[in-house]
Protein backbone atom coordinates (compact mmCIF):
# COMPACT_ATOMS: atom_id res chain seq x y z
CA UNK A 1 0.00 0.00 0.00
CA UNK A 2 1.18 3.16 -0.79
CA UNK A 3 0.33 6.36 1.55
CA UNK A 4 -2.05 7.95 -0.49
CA UNK A 5 -2.76 5.97 -3.03
CA UNK A 6 -6.87 6.45 -4.58
CA UNK A 7 -8.29 4.15 -2.40
CA UNK A 8 -7.38 6.06 0.50
CA UNK A 9 -6.19 9.89 -0.66
CA UNK A 10 -5.03 10.91 2.55
CA UNK A 11 -3.59 7.87 4.08
CA UNK A 12 -6.08 8.01 6.87
CA UNK A 13 -6.88 4.02 6.74
CA UNK A 14 -3.54 3.10 6.74
CA UNK A 15 -2.23 5.30 9.00
CA UNK A 16 -5.03 4.12 11.58
CA UNK A 17 -3.95 0.43 11.52
CA UNK A 18 -0.52 1.80 12.32
CA UNK A 19 -1.45 3.43 15.74
CA UNK A 20 -1.25 1.14 18.50
CA UNK A 21 -4.25 0.98 21.08
CA UNK A 22 -6.37 2.97 18.87
CA UNK A 23 -10.05 2.92 19.88
CA UNK A 24 -13.03 2.15 18.03
CA UNK A 25 -14.46 5.45 18.57
CA UNK A 26 -11.12 7.07 16.86
CA UNK A 27 -11.69 4.67 13.85
CA UNK A 28 -14.98 5.96 13.67
CA UNK A 29 -14.25 9.66 13.53
CA UNK A 30 -10.87 8.35 10.47
CA UNK A 31 -13.73 6.23 8.65
CA UNK A 32 -15.99 9.50 8.53
CA UNK A 33 -13.13 11.51 7.48
CA UNK A 34 -11.76 9.06 4.98
CA UNK A 35 -15.12 9.14 3.71
CA UNK A 36 -15.72 12.71 3.16
CA UNK A 37 -11.97 13.06 1.23
CA UNK A 38 -13.35 10.76 -1.25
CA UNK A 39 -13.99 11.93 -4.82
CA UNK A 40 -17.52 12.65 -5.37
CA UNK A 41 -17.70 10.71 -8.70
CA UNK A 42 -15.81 7.48 -6.73
CA UNK A 43 -17.94 4.66 -5.87
CA UNK A 44 -17.35 4.94 -1.68
CA UNK A 45 -19.56 0.73 -1.16
CA UNK A 46 -16.18 -0.23 -4.33
CA UNK A 47 -13.89 1.31 -2.61
CA UNK A 48 -14.73 0.52 0.86
CA UNK A 49 -14.79 -3.35 -0.24
CA UNK A 50 -11.14 -2.77 -1.68
CA UNK A 51 -9.39 -1.31 1.74
CA UNK A 52 -11.03 -4.11 3.86
CA UNK A 53 -9.98 -6.86 1.41
CA UNK A 54 -6.72 -4.85 2.19
CA UNK A 55 -6.54 -5.13 5.49
CA UNK A 56 -8.72 -7.62 6.94
CA UNK A 57 -6.52 -10.37 6.64
CA UNK A 58 -3.61 -9.15 8.35
CA UNK A 59 -5.57 -7.33 10.96
CA UNK A 60 -9.02 -9.34 11.32
CA UNK A 61 -9.15 -7.79 15.39
CA UNK A 62 -8.36 -4.57 14.68
CA UNK A 63 -11.32 -1.72 15.21
CA UNK A 64 -10.68 -0.12 11.96
CA UNK A 65 -11.70 -3.62 10.23
CA UNK A 66 -14.62 -3.82 12.75
CA UNK A 67 -15.73 -0.19 11.71
CA UNK A 68 -15.34 -0.43 7.98
CA UNK A 69 -16.82 -3.41 7.50
CA UNK A 70 -20.03 -1.95 10.22
CA UNK A 71 -19.91 1.16 7.01
CA UNK A 72 -20.33 -1.19 4.45
CA UNK A 73 -22.91 -2.94 6.12
CA UNK A 74 -24.60 0.33 6.43
CA UNK A 75 -24.15 1.46 2.85
CA UNK A 76 -25.87 -2.10 1.75
CA UNK A 77 -28.77 -1.93 3.67
CA UNK A 78 -31.88 -0.41 1.57
CA UNK A 79 -33.01 3.32 3.23
CA UNK A 80 -36.56 4.41 3.49
CA UNK A 81 -37.46 6.84 1.95
CA UNK A 82 -40.44 8.93 2.29
CA UNK A 83 -42.58 9.42 5.74
CA UNK A 84 -45.31 10.55 7.02
CA UNK A 85 -45.29 13.73 4.68
CA UNK A 86 -44.87 11.59 1.77
CA UNK A 87 -47.67 9.68 2.35
CA UNK A 88 -51.18 10.59 0.42
CA UNK A 89 -54.00 11.48 2.61
CA UNK A 90 -57.78 10.13 2.27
Amino acid sequence: MIKGDADDPKGLIFEAYRIDGITKPECRSIFLDWALSLPMEQDTVQTLRLLIDRYRADHPEHPMTEVMTEGLAGMAAPRRRGGWRSRSRN
